[in-house]
């Protein structure tokens, strides 16, 4: 089969398109997929680079790092990546093989994969998690396997392509919200909201019945409106109180959905109301922040780190799609020749919404 194999951490040249890679064979609970579409996600370029590393300080840029020197920390779990290894999570395909204890019925469905790899006698625990595409092989390749478990069939009109952006961009969204509890007497403040976990929040917010304020550059405004929130705002307001007061009429919010963090972290934390929460699954413009912590206490704030989701939240996005309540974001496609193309696209950032590698 044709894949795109990670063979180190470092630059593109860590990457290697192989015309002949292995076809990989379905354990007795896996099912084999053929892959159809896998979606890019800032994991991807994260783990290639090793900026995961607590010796990384900087911005996620998908350059290799110097500061490496052989960290074992370099990976999301805080451990190391086996080499080499097929990335690629949002997985969209069709299931052509299932192992002897797998569902059989699933052969011939086209499927989307939950990226969240588990003990299935113990599918809460977070500390036997692992990610699809990070400790097993994932979908940047013409097949892949996974538990059967971690798929689920799905009916709907949307492209593969456009079933690709949505495992890991809602899921990661899905699992913010729920983590911050937010409901609709919310009102949530979304920033890199022209990115794909972005988008998700904004319109999983608004299914909640929240309002919603979404920072993003002036010139993807207009794509970020068919999310549909209640406000847009450039990305990093100067007064970030005034211009919501002039926005939606209250200089504060309940909720702070944040996948940015960097500079701007200290002026997200003073626009939460008493009593506010702030949830973050990224920190794309750099992991370290200053932070007042009489702030912190003084108004009662609450901060919540989201990464490992429960099974449900997966089951319930499939639902959510299949109903019609959230809609994909497909900025662009690359076939899988043109993989590090589409990846530098990604790490440039001039779209809005997800990238997709097509087969």
């Amino acid at each position: 089969m044709r894949a795109v194999v990670l063979k180190r951490h470092g630059g593109f040249d860590a990457l290697e398109y192989e015309p002949h890679w292995p076809v990989p064979t379905p354990g007795p609970e896996q099912v084999l997929i053929q892959v159809r579409a896998t979606g890019m996600n800032n994991t991807d370029v994260n783990t290639r680079a090793g900026w995961y590393s607590k010796s990384v300080t900087e911005a996620t840029t998908g350059s290799a790092y110097d500061t490496l020197d052989g960290a074992a920390d370099n990976t999301w779990g805080g451990a190391g990546i086996a080499f080499p290894r097929i990335q690629g999570a949002d997985v969209c395909g069709m299931v052509v093989g299932a192992g002897a204890r797998a569902d059989q019925s699933l052969i011939g469905k086209r499927v989307i994969a939950d990226n969240w790899l588990r003990d299935w006698d113990d599918p809460l625990n977070m500390h036997k998690t692992g990610y699809f595409g990070s400790e097993a092989d994932g979908g940047f390749a013409e097949y892949t396997v996974i538990d059967h478990r971690n798929v689920a069939a799905i009916d709907t009109p949307l492209s593969d392509a456009e079933l690709a952006t949505f495992s890991c961009s809602y899921a990661t969204a899905e699992g913010m919200l729920d983590k911050a509890g937010v409901g609709a007497s919310d009102v949530v403040l979304v920033t890199g909201a022209s990115g794909g976990v972005g988008g998700a929040l904004i319109q999983l917010a608004k299914r909640r019945g929240a309002r919603v304020v979404a920072l993003a550059s002036p010139a993807k405004h207009a794509d970020v409106a068919k999310c549909g929130p209640d406000a847009i705002l450039p990305r990093a307001p100067d007064d970030l109180k005034a211009a919501l007061h002039k926005a939606i009429g209250r200089e504060s919010v309940t909720v702070v959905a944040d996948i940015v963090a960097g500079e701007y972290f200290a002026t997200l934390i003073d626009a939460l109301d008493r009593g506010g929460r702030y949830v973050t699954s990224g920190a794309i413009a750099g992991p370290i922040v200053s932070l007042d912590v009489r702030t912190l206490y003084l108004m009662d704030l609450t901060f919540y780190g989201s990464t490992v989701n429960p099974p449900e939240t997966f089951r319930n996005l499939v639902r959510h799609i299949e109903a019609g309540e959230v809609k994909p974001m497909l900025a662009a496609t690359y076939a899988l020749e043109d993989f590090k193309a589409g990846q530098q696209a990604f790490i440039d950032k001039v779209h809005t919404g997800n990238i997709v590698v097509v087969m």
